[in-house]
């Protein structure tokens, strides 16, 4: 394989961290990390697997006590029992450390683990909760990955099959210390790489049969109504569809349809001034067929004469095929604009290879070859098992419109970070089929502006679109400017992704993590962290007929929150229903959190004017990261401390901010709120403001008057609430009294949510 196609891996152990006999290996790669490996041939495996790439770990301290028949190893986080036999419940065990379980704490082999569960490859179809592949952390603090079956990578970038009937496995035994399981996962199967900055800024796809002027013409009228999107994706209808039946299907397609796209480089050259990217999806399970363009060139390098219209057939165990695939299909495209590919892989997990799953194939060489250009990488695919972190993003596939659906994806999202996967990509608003629901629609595009991707996508049904026009004003409105929004969080999100490479921490992540002894915390999959600074309730059933109000049960960690949306304060440590318009939905933050976000959220480049949103009652900091996907960073620090704040020194290469950059911050909570305009600030020194660092008074008697007076509730049980709560000495003793009444539960969730916030 070309260099480009060799992926860096650092596959051997260092030999302190290994304890071998004539069938056996045992690798403890780290206090909590073992590798498992039997062979009857006395073989062992050091190459680097589709799964596995670096097990150069640092020497790792661990005891041995052995004798002839048995071998005892402990580190601090593990302790391992073997018999020296082939791998068996009776002769195996692996126990992790630090009293999480006394019992169900080990693993043996054959023994089914209780996992927090990982992702799937799709949700092609799924209409709510489908079942999920396990990732690396269990709640009794241990988990396993099998690597037996995988393919294995050669010097040369190619693959090989593994040697039939050997083991290889991976045990993760961290207690509940899911980041660092999370960091050893990354270490030993590759960091999550950066994504490219305009992937994370707001996504326009539809299975729909444009032409080059109407694609135009809808970038040009979304601009017109400002709403942001930084990427192009031209479902299969770019390419001929209506081809002979005796060549094929027209699934699968490299050649662009002339009378849609009669000058396929100007559109993408159109695009590109637009400030969008441009992705192509493709099938490519049908190989190449005769009236391709690139059928001619394709054919003669695979030995096949053109003049026979032989089909090229797609087979990936063959590297000639896979350069040729990539160099006389792609390349071209790309040549005339192309940004990266949206792999669209169907056709099941079976070549000629044993173990060789060709999705994953795909994604590993595409992912390789679109670095090719020194440009940051990037692909668009399905998931194929742990390891897949290497290749983002993910398609998740076709969904349901239905709430069900909507309800299961925070989940998914979530919970895929237990695998490592950390950047899905949704079809938001679902895919196919359902009921056209404005609030629906509405409440979907709010979680995918706190989603790893944003991308608006449906099928090809003239009832089914995503454009905020086509559904009502409130939705409309609401809908632009969620997607104003993403694009106002890009340098967040930015940072965000640094983190998650350098620090082995995906973006989004379950409550757990950080809270792994709080049972509350398992309870809520659908809540998560959103990067450090936001915890993200979503709202994914139907607003309640009496109060108008959507609502989910979240539970706050110890400590006092802030709604970044509606500045309601609330007491933590609980679960507690909230309560939201259709408006908002609940996105909470620390006391003294400071939040970078872009002022005007049109395009996705380092912003010349940023909105510094500070958070009345508390301390805070966060240190912006920027680059222009060069790696040249620059870091801006800022501090809220004992009601000042510093905007501090730009560190790194102050070249790749822009020329001038001015800062407004935006005061939240403060009993004097006025934005300050601090204008145009020079990048090389530190500068500091004095804010009014009192929280404002939060007048709940107001807000529960508006809460009622929206209700749909007879005007006499409205008034029994309110005078009950204007004559009770305290918010607590308004809320006893209001218990005694007959009132329905979310009315009383809505009404005493407010009254006990704090």
């Amino acid at each position: 394989m070309k260099p480009h196609l060799r992926p860096h891996a650092r596959p051997l152990a260092a030999p302190e961290n290994i304890v071998q006999g004539d069938r056996y290996r045992i690798t403890a790669l780290d206090a909590g990390l073992l590798r498992l490996e039997y062979s009857g041939s006395g073989e062992f495996e050091d190459r680097p697997s589709q799964t596995v790439v670096d097990r150069a770990f640092e020497p790792t301290e661990f005891h041995l006590t052995e004798d002839e028949h048995e071998l005892e190893l402990h580190t601090d986080r593990l302790q391992l029992i073997y018999d020296k036999r082939p791998f068996s419940a009776e002769g195996l065990s692996v126990q992790a450390k630090g009293g999480v379980s006394n019992y169900r704490s080990i693993w043996r082999p054959g023994l089914t683990l209780e996992n927090l569960g990982g992702t799937a490859r799709t949700l092609d179809e799924a209409d709510g909760r489908v079942p999920l592949e396990n990732g690396v952390l269990g709640r009794n603090g241990i988990a396993v990955v099998d690597d037996s079956r995988t393919v294995l990578l050669e010097e040369n970038g190619w693959i090989a099959p593994r040697r039939p009937g050997a083991q290889d496995l991976y045990v993760f035994a961290y207690g509940r210390d899911y980041r660092a399981a999370l960091r050893a996962l990354y270490k030993l199967t590759g960091p999550q790489p950066l994504l490219p900055r305009y992937a994370l800024g707001n996504w326009w796809s539809r299975y729909y049969p444009y032409s080059a002027e109407e694609y135009l013409a809808l970038m040009d009228r979304f601009a017109e109504e400002g709403l942001p999107f930084s990427v192009a994706v031209l479902d299969m209808d770019w390419h001929l569809v209506d081809i002979d039946p005796s060549l094929g299907s027209g699934w699968t397609g490299y050649t662009f349809n002339r009378d849609l796209f009669p000058d396929p480089p100007s559109f993408m050259a159109e695009l590109h001034e637009r400030g969008l990217a441009v992705s192509l999806n493709v099938h490519p399970a049908d190989g190449v067929r005769a009236h391709e363009d690139a059928y001619p060139r394709v054919a003669e390098r695979m030995g096949i004469d053109p003049a026979s219209k032989l089909p090229v057939n797609f087979d990936p165990t063959d590297p000639d095929f896979l350069e040729t695939y990539l160099e006389e299909l792609h390349h071209p495209l790309e040549e005339q604009g192309v940004d990266f590919w949206w792999l669209d892989w169907q056709q099941g997990q079976v070549t000629k290879l044993p173990g060789l799953d060709p999705l994953w194939l795909l994604n590993h060489f595409h992912f390789l070859d679109s670095a090719r250009n020194g440009r940051r990488p990037l692909t668009f695919s399905r998931y194929a098992g742990i390891g897949s972190h290497r290749y983002p993003v993910g398609f998740s596939g076709d969904t349901v419109v239905s709430w069900a659906s909507l309800d299961f994806q925070p989940e998914f999202t979530a919970t895929a970070s237990n695998a490592g996967y950390g950047w899905w990509s949704h079809d938001i608003g679902g895919h196919f089929f359902g009921v056209k629901d404005d609030e629906l629609a509405t409440r979907w595009v709010q979680l995918g502006v706190f989603s790893p991707i944003l991308r608006l996508h449906s099928t090809a049904d003239r009832f089914i679109a995503k454009e905020p026009w086509r559904f009502g004003e409130v939705a409309r409105r609401l809908i632009g400017e969620a997607l104003r929004l993403r694009h106002r969080l890009v340098p967040y999100i930015a940072t965000m992704a640094l983190r998650a490479r350098e620090e082995g921490a995906p973006l989004v992540s379950p409550m757990y993590y950080d809270h792994p002894s709080d049972e509350a915390a398992y309870g809520v999959p659908n809540q998560f962290m959103f990067g450090t600074e936001l915890l993200v309730a979503p709202i994914t059933s139907p607003i309640d007929a009496e109060t108008r109000l959507g609502s989910v049960n979240a539970w706050l960690p110890e400590g006092e929150w802030i709604d970044a949306f509606t500045g309601v304060r609330y007491r933590g440590g609980r679960t507690i229903g909230l309560h939201r318009e259709l408006d908002s939905m609940p996105v909470l933050v620390r006391p003294g959190t400071v939040l970078p976000l872009a002022a005007d959220g049109r395009g996705t480049d380092l912003p010349d004017r940023i909105e510094l949103h500070v958070f009345a009652g508390g301390d805070g900091e966060f240190t912006l990261a920027e680059d222009r996907d060069d790696e040249r960073w620059a870091r801006t620090r800022f501090t809220y401390r004992d009601g000042e704040l510093a905007i501090g020194a730009v560190e790194g290469e102050r070249g790749t901010l822009p020329g001038e950059r001015a800062y407004v911050v935006v005061l939240h909570g403060f009993a004097d709120a006025e934005p300050i305009d601090l204008g145009a600030l020079d990048p090389g020194s530190e500068h500091r403001v004095g804010l009014n660092g009192e929280p404002a008074d939060d007048d709940v008697q107001e807000r529960l008057f508006v809460l009622l007076d929206r209700a749909h509730l007879a005007n006499p049980v409205k008034n029994a609430i309110y005078d009950a709560v204007l004559a009770a000495p305290s918010p607590r003793d308004a809320a006893l009294e209001l218990i005694g009444m007959v009132l329905g539960p979310a009315v009383l969730g809505a009404v005493t949510e407010l009254l006990l916030a704090r």
